[in-house]
């Protein structure tokens, strides 16, 4: 027998929770845009000029690419947890409101990226805001896990148990290049490769209903 709908359904007369998401699609809006102030080319420039700046731009467009992309997921997650939350709560605002100033951060080790790959500190503070807003995102879900889906042996809660344990996964492989960031720049952002086969096996292995 499937659940109701309503309760997979955000709660269309809690103008909290409509104001909320209302609130996140317009910071997540707002940081994708800030995104592309970094890739830029100046004005009347020689051929030989414009095409070394060209040249130049391709990293800033690379690192847009990629937080464009994470930014993209932030908010489909985001919208995934507020849409099925049971209640707006004081400890939920605040933690949607940290994530939010967390994204909100996000252009700054954008930028820094773009330009000073071979920092350790750059790609430490931009995998170290990026553990962070994934553990907000899995802190949330396990916050309200047994409010969305009581029994454990449902498919919801078990696709919601495997979003968790890939929101993890995500949160360790970023910790955990934060100190490697120190010891070879480029291994850590190898490192972050690992998180597709990660959400992949986890996708697939830990979205199965239990048995009862």
């Amino acid at each position: 027998m499937t659940e109701p709908v309503a309760a997979t359904r955000p709660h269309e007369n809690d103008l909290g929770a409509v104001r909320l998401i209302a609130l996140s699609d317009g910071i997540y809006a707002i940081a994708m845009t800030l995104l592309v102030i970094n890739v830029a080319i100046p004005a009347h420039l020689t051929d030989a000029a414009f095409h070394r700046a060209l040249g130049d731009a391709l990293p800033n467009v690379g690192a847009f690419a990629l937080s464009f992309t994470l930014i993209a997921g932030f908010w489909r997650d985001h919208r995934r947890i507020l849409t099925t939350l049971p209640a707006e709560t004081v400890v939920i605002t605040r933690l949607v409101l940290l994530g939010l100033g967390l994204v909100a951060l996000l252009p700054f080790p954008t930028a820094l990226l773009a330009e000073y790959a071979s920092q350790p500190e750059t790609v430490a503070l931009y995998a170290g805001t990026l553990a962070a807003i994934h553990a907000v995102h899995a802190i949330l879900l396990m916050l309200t896990q047994r409010q969305v889906h009581p029994s454990p042996a449902s498919p919801a809660a078990a696709a919601r148990r495997g979003f968790t344990a890939q929101l993890g996964s995500s949160v360790l492989i970023f910790g955990l290049s934060v100190p490697l960031a120190f010891v070879n720049t480029a291994a850590a952002m190898w490192f972050w490769l690992t998180l597709i086969p990660a959400h992949y096996f986890l996708g697939h292995h830990l979205h199965r209903p239990r048995k009862r």
